[in-house]
């Protein structure tokens, strides 16, 4: 009686820990919505374009070349994102739009032809035609010198941390072909977590971050869709399956996609423009986790706001003179934001698999996170490069 007692309340708590983590996935999803506006009234001036679970309507655009405002409604059932790509270099996005929501992007574009993505990764891209307009006077460019040595030291982390990433995605395949499911789940934390740390210019490659990255709601039959691959396939299996089957040519892939990423990373060049854009991106999406598999979520998010913090404490000696308010905002947030997470970390400082935070941390968190996505993305603007 006592042993059915136990059980009983271990499933009950086993259910109240999966809902609560449901809750705030839920909460975040919907909070990065309300960042946008519901369907409806556009912003004035703003180029339109809607996201259906098949294509972009319109699929071809053409505006002037400088800034443009651009409102995109997602009428799809999923949360999708928005990309203008330069051959393989993401431009300009806008990730996490919500369903039913629009989102802006504001972006200056140089005169040329550009391919957009349009929800699903099976979708057919669009093509975003930039006409030059005659008598324009040029940009003016930014003052670069002062970004000279927080873009090198940023260079160097990137390269280590892409050294890093290669080693630790072998050893999850050693792991995963080993048929050891506690030291797969183990090597999948240190692999994705590096991942992480880079991918605010990791997404500038666009097609290698999709097969390394891709969330299973960008792929037609989600979880399992053929196509659904990387680190969140792999999560999906270790944490929500628990298995190995079929991992191991997911994990095959995944080291081939990273040997082409790696020197890709390296030899980027790293403009503070990407750097900031890519940390907003990353606090972003980190914070609304994917569902691919529960295990990881909290300690991938506590990797996401270390690789957006690295860029922001590169640059805080120029933003806290340029706009002392929004940087010490943006300070105060990931302080608050990394104090939640000290007390879910062990001895060695890593968060266990499976680790869930208490419901008034996760909604804090994620609260913090939208904010400071918000003060990042305005940094390039306090830092003139915008």
């Amino acid at each position: 009686m006592a042993d059915a007692t136990v059980q009983r309340s271990i499933r009950i708590g086993i259910a109240f820990v999966a809902v609560l983590a449901a809750l705030v996935v839920v909460l975040a999803i919907y909070a990065y919505g309300l960042r946008g506006k519901a369907a409806g009234n556009l912003p004035e001036g703003a180029v339109a374009v809607t996201i259906t679970s098949t294509a972009c309507e319109p699929n071809a655009l053409t505006v002037p070349a400088g800034r443009v405002t651009f409102a995109v409604t997602n009428k799809s059932d999923r949360v999708l994102e928005w990309e203008i790509l330069d051959g393989v270099m993401v431009v300009e996005e806008r990730e996490n739009i919500a369903p039913g929501f629009v989102q802006t992007l504001n972006a200056r574009l140089e005169a040329g032809t550009y391919a957009i993505t349009c929800g699903l990764l099976s979708n057919p891209r669009g093509t975003l035609t930039v006409t030059p307009v005659a008598g324009a006077p040029a940009a003016k460019a930014p003052e670069l010198v002062q970004f000279v040595g927080p873009a090198a030291e940023y260079k160097v982390y990137a390269a280590t941390e892409a050294n890093d990433l290669a080693t630790a995605t072998a050893a999850l395949a050693v792991a995963i072909r080993s048929g050891d499911l506690a030291a797969a789940e183990a090597a999948y934390l240190a692999a994705h977590g590096t991942y992480l740390h880079v991918k605010p210019v990791a997404e500038l490659f666009g097609d290698l971050d999709a097969a390394i990255d891709a969330r299973p709601d960008y792929f037609k039959d989600r979880e399992k869709d053929a196509a659904f691959g990387g680190f969140r396939r792999i999560a999906y299996g270790l944490f929500k399956d628990k298995s190995l089957d079929g991992l191991m040519p997911v994990a095959d892939k995944l080291m081939a996609d990273v040997a082409k990423l790696v020197p890709q990373l390296k030899a980027a060049t790293l403009s503070p423009q990407k750097m900031v854009r890519g940390a907003a991106s990353v606090v972003r999406t980190g914070a609304t986790p994917d569902g691919s598999g529960d295990g990881p979520a909290l300690a991938d998010f506590a990797a996401s706001i270390a690789g957006a913090g690295k860029i922001v404490a590169l640059l805080q000696p120029l933003s806290a003179k340029a706009d002392k308010a929004l940087s010490d905002r943006i300070d105060a947030a990931f302080s608050d934001i990394n104090q939640r997470l000290a007390k879910y970390r062990g001895p060695d400082g890593t968060i266990a698999p499976g680790t869930v935070a208490e419901r008034a941390d996760g909604e804090a968190m994620m609260q913090a996170s939208v904010a400071l996505s918000d003060d990042i993305g305005k940094l390039g603007a306090a830092l003139g490069l915008e």
